[in-house]
């Protein structure tokens, strides 16, 4: 993923109003990202933890999605599986539910999917971080391929919140 700046994320939201983009946390750190290593950015709101969010580039286009998601409790998050990248990090799996882009969203209608509670997919993928034991199914695939299948996942979630 190519490195993005405040505005061009801010831009990309497609579900949620232009208003409610300005305002939303930005992460200050997108210099320090691991940029080559990122099929999609996303990050939890540090002033509202039940909100999360995803920007990724899909068809030369970024996209960026408003994402609702369980509070962070302090007892041991329950290990469901990550749907995106197939990992059962240490640290859990959340519910994250996006309303739908357009009039969909309008009228409440929204879509969910379990999410690496961190949101860390792509590092996990790579292995740049560690989900901690047992995290990980033995699997045959190359990097490459457990790459473009992450990148499938999103791209399909995305689909399913746009389209």
């Amino acid at each position: 993923m190519e490195p993005l700046t405040e505005q061009e994320i801010r831009s990309a939201f497609v579900n949620c109003t232009k208003g409610e983009s300005k305002r939303l946390y930005v992460p200050r750190d997108l210099a320090d990202r691991p940029w080559p290593d990122l099929d999609y950015l996303g990050w939890r709101d540090p002033r509202a933890p039940d909100r999360a969010y995803l920007v990724t580039e899909l068809d030369g286009r970024r996209t960026a999605l408003v994402l609702r998601c369980p509070t962070p409790t302090t007892r041991q998050p329950p290990r469901g599986l990550c749907t995106i990248c197939l990992t059962s990090p240490a640290g859990g799996v959340s519910l994250m539910v996006a309303p739908r882009a357009g009039k969909a969203g309008q009228q409440g209608n929204s879509v969910g999917t379990y999410l690496c509670t961190d949101l860390a997919c792509p590092l996990y993928v790579r292995g740049r971080k560690d989900p901690g034991p047992g995290a990980r199914m033995q699997e045959s695939l190359t990097t490459e391929e457990k790459v473009q299948r992450l990148a499938t996942n999103v791209a399909a979630f995305v689909a399913r919140v746009t389209g």
